[in-house]
């Protein structure tokens, strides 16, 4: 879900294409890409691709060719996933388990009904990412050659930290948290380029990469980074879901910048209006003070042919030929190596 200050980035989001990302290394929250191919990657009626033994197989089929996508147009991804969420996730975690299921009881009146296009809508809100589901995902983007770096806590904190730290140009998410973390440049999606139909229309939409760059949002904004993310605690965060009664957007911009003083601020919205188990100070320090790691590697390999058949074709059913096409194009890309060498 994430924290919803897409209204107020808007202005600094600077839409730009793949082909102009050449070179660049990014780190992608894999939890975030692993629901939306497991969402986006259906049938009609929203039931989910499956292999033949009944096993989920969208988020393999959208890690590898979408992740071959990336590697054939020169850009060096990194998936980073989860690791233990903070304590006070716990009951965002319990809410969302809970919607999840009545998600899926949606979905199966909506089949018996024959509402093809609302079970879909369904579906796609029932989605559950699994300990199957992330163990596959990372066995894949191995095969790859492409790193995995496991964070100690929130995926986006330790991608926020590896581009402070200058290893990633990028961190990729569509959620908007990677700027609270401090991220100094997010890239949004990079995994969902391409036309996509439009919910209940017959029309579809052009989506490309944008690039937002914390400075200049803050800049603009006038605001410091604490600043914006007493914004996010205003509006609702993963840790403090839907926020503070009766503030949007641009109700939280005023009233932060009216106040000023971040501890101040901390202390007055405690009193008056807080109602979540964990206090705004928690939030706040964690969003400042991530847990974080610096032990990662990062080097990218060439595909193992062998080792993407046997786990996509021998495991669970996919086209041999349409898997040969796609690695023969990675193939064709020759000096390929060499040439994201000089970006190392």
């Amino acid at each position: 879900m994430g924290v919803n200050i897409g209204e107020l980035v808007g202005e600094w989001r600077e839409e730009t294409e793949i082909k102009a990302l050449t070179g660049r290394k990014v780190a992608i929250d894999a939890l975030n890409v692993l629901y939306q191919f497991i969402s986006i990657i259906r049938q009609p009626d929203g039931t989910p691709l499956k292999d033949s033994q009944g096993r989920i197989t969208s988020h393999l089929s959208g890690l590898f060719y979408r992740t071959a996508k990336l590697l054939q147009a020169g850009i060096r991804p990194c998936y980073v996933f989860d690791g233990k969420p903070p304590e006070f996730k716990k009951t965002t975690n319990q809410e969302r388990h809970k919607r999840r299921e009545e998600a899926r009881k949606n979905y199966k009146e909506a089949l018996e009904r024959g509402d093809i296009e609302e079970a879909r809508k369904w579906a796609q809100q029932g989605v559950k990412v699994d300990e199957n589901v992330v163990k596959d995902s990372k066995e894949i983007v191995c095969a790859l050659g492409v790193p995995c770096i496991q964070a100690p806590s929130e995926g986006e904190a330790q991608a926020a930290f590896m581009v402070q730290r200058g290893d990633v140009w990028a961190a990729s998410s569509q959620d908007f948290d990677s700027l609270l973390f401090g991220a100094p440049v997010l890239l949004r999606n990079i995994t969902i380029t391409g036309k996509r139909k439009i919910p209940r229309k017959e029309a579809y939409a052009e989506v490309k990469p944008e690039v937002i760059r914390l400075k200049e949002v803050l800049k603009g904004l006038g605001l410091s980074r604490e600043q914006l993310v007493l914004i996010g605690i205003g509006i609702g965060t993963d840790y403090n879901p839907g926020g503070l009664s009766g503030i949007g957007p641009k109700t939280a911009l005023k009233m932060v910048k009216e106040e000023g003083n971040a501890s101040v601020l901390l202390k007055k919205v405690g009193k008056e209006k807080w109602e979540f188990d964990v206090s705004p100070e928690e939030i706040f320090d964690f969003f400042m003070n991530p847990p974080v790691t610096r032990d990662y590697e990062m080097e990218w390999n060439p595909p193992n042919e062998e080792k993407i058949k046997k786990i996509l074709c021998d495991r669970h059913d996919f086209s041999e030929n349409r898997l040969d096409s796609t690695l023969e194009k990675l193939a064709e890309k020759k000096g390929m190596q060499s040439r994201l060498d000089a970006f190392r």
